[in-house]
């Protein structure tokens, strides 16, 4: 016989080549089992069952529904030959005591291969043991019980167990230099446990391990972004000690280090791209010296077009000469482009596509971060990233200065011998972008916003480059490239369609497909069809966290009052153009006021002036402004909870 609570509460007996499962009956009796079992040959009271049977005031005739339980529970288990395996359910008084061998228990089994297991002395056998202990797992401990808080604190510490052995497995893969089976071990377990943070360390540590520098930045980000967000802390001391190892490129790390370079980068059609001319003696020799950070995310999946904004982003930020014509093929003081346009229209996703493409243009490092100015919470403050940065270009932590102005001079200070790629993504304010830019001759820069920052085009000499929705052929592309071409050939005509409803933007897009690849079946015209009703055509285009709807709300929450509602009037009054008397007569504002509010409104994106005092709004913003997008019932300028709703990948 077999006796399983790690997952579904069975019982099996029978040849182990055909093993039968035992008929155990309903939810409470296979509880009375469960907790038998997580109490074998111990006495377990009548008032103990109780309770934890019924979270809620127990019937009066609790005692005799146990009863009956204990006495079918007697008959199923001497049908599977209980007695020839040593098992008998006995009474005693007021308890019940299960006798049985505690290794036909799966949690006895476990317990024992995890204890044998010594992943840093024998990490070879250590991954034997562990492996066959997690495998005994069918799913989360004690399915099939109630719902009571003495099952769910045992299914909680029977999980922790899990976690443990988990954990204790990737140890074992370290100790054998396996960092990928490392990383496989621990990234289901860290996927469901966000904000268990020594699981997360050792993921990060395993990635970077095992060359994948980048994925092991993104994942503290994403912790220390969940830790603010759900419970209002900043990361422990184990989480930080594991990013500050990989930031300064530890050298006790395994894995490849972050400052190795070849002589040859692969381009972005996987041919050798001649690295880039050398420096003076003294700006090589500080490079070679300092580690080498790569803190992009990665690519973003199933990139198409924007053929003309990524050979604009070289001009302004490489320099017009190309080396092989003479030039240097750096910018005389250090390219600053801004990216600008709506939500969801991808300006993450070519920054960082481009920065990945330009990779052999920037030898001594890239930088990345989100200043989460429109992620509908607290903006990322610039001494944050400054020490973030700084740890990255090789500053011990003791030595970074705490205030502000003096830790940029001394990031400016870094940068000026580097040639550093900067990518500044999210950015809320000229004033936030600032203490951040390098500064250094040979170093570039990458802005991304939904508003203009007219500011740091008029300080600091940033040149904007605004992104626009995609064309119909190169959403359609975009849709092949996520769907499979063959899928989006069927219907080319449904593809055109899906991509005016998306309103050409790469989110909306990607969000559709979700919606398609989550059902194969789905023809794209179906989901076009879908989505022409207007009421729930915000809802379908969110897929989990992200989305348009999510996207628009975090750029409505940035306005004032007045200007939300000006929107929320627009939205309702106005088929697609509007101009300064229009808007002032369907809000009955003054028209003076109302030019102000427009424009506000148009710098962020929310509107586009096409010709002089003539607004269009797009037909999702048009919706959202409605209220029809918020989700639950808000309206333009209400609330501002949920994500960016424009991830780091979008294309």
């Amino acid at each position: 016989m077999d006796f399983s609570v790690l997952g579904p509460v069975t019982v099996t007996a029978g040849p182990p080549a055909a093993p039968v499962e035992l008929p155990l009956g309903p939810a409470k009796r296979r509880s009375v089992l469960a907790m038998l079992l997580l109490r074998p040959n111990a006495t377990v009271s009548v008032e103990q069952l109780i309770t934890s049977l019924w979270e809620d005031e127990p019937p009066a005739h609790a005692r005799t529904v146990i009863q009956g339980h204990v006495s079918r529970l007697r008959a199923a288990l001497a049908e599977g030959g209980a007695e020839e395996h040593g098992v008998e359910l006995a009474t005693h008084s007021s308890a019940y005591l299960l006798r049985i061998p505690e290794s036909l228990i799966d949690t006895q089994r476990f317990d024992q291969l995890t204890a044998q297991a010594s992943p840093e002395s024998a990490p070879g056998e250590a991954v034997r043991l562990l492996r066959q202990a997690l495998g005994l797992w069918r799913g989360p401990a004690l399915t099939g019980t109630v719902a009571s808080p003495p099952f769910a604190a045992a299914a909680h510490a029977l999980e922790e167990r899990r976690l443990s052995a988990v954990e204790a497995l990737a140890r074992a893969h370290k100790a054998l230099g396996e960092h990928e089976e490392a990383v496989r071990a621990l990234h289901p377990a860290a996927v469901a446990n966000p904000l268990r943070e020594g699981l997360i360390a050792a993921l990060m540590l395993a990635l970077y391990r095992s060359g994948r520098q980048s994925d092991a930045i993104a994942w503290f980000h994403r912790t220390r972004q969940l830790l603010d967000d759900d419970l209002g802390v900043d990361p422990g001391q184990r989480l930080t000690a594991a990013y500050q190892e990989i930031l300064r490129a530890a050298p006790e790390a395994d894995g490849p280090q972050a400052g190795a370079q070849s002589a040859a980068a692969p381009g972005p059609s996987g041919q050798p791209v001649a690295s880039t001319p050398s420096h003076p003696q003294s700006v090589a020799a500080a490079s070679a010296a300092a580690p080498v950070p790569e803190l992009l995310p990665r690519p973003p999946a199933g990139f198409h077009g924007r053929g003309a904004e990524l050979a604009e982003l070289t001009r302004l930020t490489q320099g017009g000469a190309e080396p092989a014509q003479g030039g240097s093929g750096y910018p005389q003081e250090g390219g600053i482009a801004l990216l600008t346009g709506p939500a969801g229209v991808g300006k993450t996703g070519l920054a960082v596509h481009w920065g990945h493409a330009q990779a052999a243009a920037f030898p001594d490092g890239r930088l990345f971060a989100d200043l989460r100015g429109f992620s509908g919470g607290e903006a990322t403050v610039p001494a944050e990233v400054l020490r973030e940065f700084l740890l990255a270009l090789g500053t011990p932590a003791e030595q970074i200065p705490t205030s502000t102005e003096a830790a940029s001079a001394l990031y400016r200070s870094l940068a000026a011998r580097r040639r550093l790629l900067v990518v500044l993504d999210n950015a809320g304010s000229s004033a936030q972008v600032r203490p951040l830019l390098p500064g250094g001759p040979h170093c570039a820069t990458l802005v991304t916003s939904r508003s203009r920052l007219d500011g740091l085009i008029a300080t600091d000499a940033a040149r904007p480059v605004r992104l626009h929705a995609l064309g119909t052929e190169d959403g359609a592309a975009l849709l092949g490239a996520l769907l499979g071409p063959a899928r989006v050939a069927e219907d080319p005509e449904a593809a055109r369609e899906l991509v005016a409803l998306c309103d050409g933007l790469p989110l909306a897009l990607r969000a559709a497909s979700a919606q398609l690849m989550a059902r194969p079946r789905w023809r794209l015209a179906r989901l076009a069809t879908a989505l022409r009703d207007e009421r729930r055509r915000l809802a379908l285009l969110s897929a989990e966290d992200t989305g348009v709807a999510a996207a628009l709300r975090n750029s409505v929450a940035r306005l004032s009052a007045d200007d939300a509602q000006l929107l929320r009037a627009l939205g309702t009054g106005f088929a697609r153009e509007v101009n300064t008397a229009e808007a002032a007569a369907l809000s009955g504002a003054d028209p003076e006021l109302i030019q102000d509010s427009l424009e506000r409104l148009a710098e962020m994106h929310l509107l586009d002036e096409e010709a002089t005092n003539r607004y269009v709004m797009s037909d999702l913003v048009k919706l959202f402004a409605q209220g029809d997008g918020s989700g639950r019932g808000e309206t333009p300028g209400e609330g501002s909870g949920g994500g960016s709703g424009e991830p780091s990948q979008g294309a």
